[in-house]
């Protein structure tokens, strides 16, 4: 006797919804993402998606938190014991690796671009106060002066735009960095050109 499969609590698709919606954002923007589009791939419709989110700002912002809590938690963990500079190479390296996953490299990009574009204050609000809890954790957890912090993110946003370019590891541009980063930045290029756009496999099922 075949059995059905369980139908997902309101919570487990929203948790899907919001990962899909990190998905479709990272693609298309703010602006260029349908919440028809993260429905579908959801397997939803759109009214009970609104069901779970009231609107695609709500769920941009979700997406948003998602971005920036798994980038302060892979911070926070890998920090755990160390301070100073070990602190900052150790949040350095991993966040090498993190960006390996593209979406959430493209997720983090579209943040800022939605903000610097937006006329809608509560979104830029948002957004800005993700990035500034980031500075935040960071301070704390290794205790740098302004001009160490400085350096630490300027150098997390070269790498975004090197990454998001495709620019390997062995290229010039890549000089000023350690051989962990270079190779970190390999990795994620060659996964990204590999992986390609997402092809929209998320859990399926009637609401």
């Amino acid at each position: 006797m075949a059995h059905s499969t369980p139908r997902m609590s309101a919570d487990e698709r929203r948790r899907v919804a919001v990962r899909v919606a990190m998905s479709e954002f990272a693609k298309g923007g703010y602006y260029g993402t349908s919440t028809e589009a993260i429905a579908r791939r959801v397997g939803v419709s759109q009214p009970y998606l609104f069901r779970l989110f009231p609107n695609k700002r709500a769920l941009f912002k979700a997406a948003a938190e998602l971005c920036f809590t798994r980038t302060t938690e892979t911070f926070v963990r890998v920090a755990d014991g160390l301070y100073g500079e070990e602190a900052l190479e150790a949040m350095g390296q991993a966040y090498s690796e993190l960006i390996v996953d593209r979406e959430l490299l493209l997720m983090q990009m579209q943040l800022y671009v939605t903000a610097g574009g937006s006329d809608d204050e509560d979104v830029v609000a948002y957004v800005r106060e993700g990035w500034t809890g980031m500075w935040e954790t960071v301070r704390e957890l290794s205790g740098a002066s302004s001009e160490e912090l400085d350096e630490f993110f300027s150098r997390g946003m070269l790498i975004n735009v090197l990454v998001a370019l495709g620019v390997p590891g062995d290229n010039q541009c890549w000089a000023a960095f350690d051989e962990y980063s270079k190779a970190a930045a390999t990795q994620a290029v060659a996964r990204g050109a590999a992986d390609g756009p997402p092809d929209g496999g998320a859990e399926t099922g009637s609401p």
